[in-house]
């Protein structure tokens, strides 16, 4: 008994040892802290079990006009569930962007068409679920309300986070040695090249800084009104992804 306490109490401390707690910090052009960015840890050293940074069955809101929240990160095979809250119907359109979309030809699961009736009240909302298993950055519209944008960020390592409001991604027990760091932004339309980390064990900080000011998100809009927007309109048609069809749900009396 004795030796196994020891056991464990060494394989902790062997552990500890070689991973570092690291925190990235994006800023603006400006210098000033920004949130919602997405940073990439890839660790030169493998293991063997990956972390749990992301939601597993991740929603995305329409509310009040917007795509709640307006950036999700997610793994490759990621079925995620878009959801109208608002009264008026919403369509959700999905497309790959960024240098990577252009230069490839684009993956069928991360282009997809649908629409979403409005919520009738006292009814539960009208959602949803696309699967995306491809790499790469998904820009979300909505061909009834064009103000409407949003992005899923599929990610290609484990270790990914969104930046906090103070523009810090915190990682932990990250594998020792080498790494590389790669920081997106919806607004940084030239890619930043990657940067290079080197974990130690203890904290790691380091800044990257993006060569924009991104805009500060307005207030939702009011309520569009008309004879087209009642709640629980017409679903209408819709298209999808011909590998990952999206499973949409209309209720009873919507």
């Amino acid at each position: 008994m004795k030796n196994a306490i020891f056991f464990i109490a060494a394989s902790a401390i062997f552990t500890s040892a070689w991973a570092g707690n690291v925190q990235i910090q994006v800023l603006d052009r400006d210098g000033k802290p920004v949130p919602d960015a997405v940073v990439v840890v890839y660790p030169s050293a493998t293991t063997a079990a990956a972390p749990s940074l992301l939601q597993l069955s991740p929603t995305i809101e329409q509310e009040r006009m917007r795509f709640v929240p307006a950036v999700t990160v997610v793994m490759p095979g990621t079925t995620v569930r878009f959801t109208n809250q608002d009264r008026w119907d919403h369509h959700v359109r999905g497309n790959p962007t960024g240098v990577a979309a252009a230069a490839a030809p684009a993956a069928p699961s991360s282009n997809f068409e649908l629409r979403l009736a409005g919520k009738a009240d006292g009814k539960p909302a009208n959602f949803a679920d696309v699967k995306l298993d491809t790499p790469g950055v998904v820009l979300l519209g909505c061909h009834l309300h064009g103000s409407m944008r949003g992005h899923v960020f599929v990610t290609d390592s484990a270790w990914t986070l969104k930046t906090d409001n103070d523009g810090i991604a915190r990682f932990a027990s990250v594998p020792d040695g080498a790494a590389q760091v790669r920081v997106w932004h919806a607004e940084q339309l030239v890619d930043l090249p990657r940067k290079a980390l080197n974990v130690v064990p203890g904290p790691v900080l380091d800044t990257v800084q993006l060569s924009v000011v991104p805009r500060v998100r307005r207030a939702p809009p009011p309520a569009p009104t008309g004879p087209t927007n009642s709640p629980g309109g017409p679903m209408g048609s819709y298209s999808q992804a011909p590998v990952s069809p999206p499973h949409a749900h209309q209720h009873p009396g919507s």
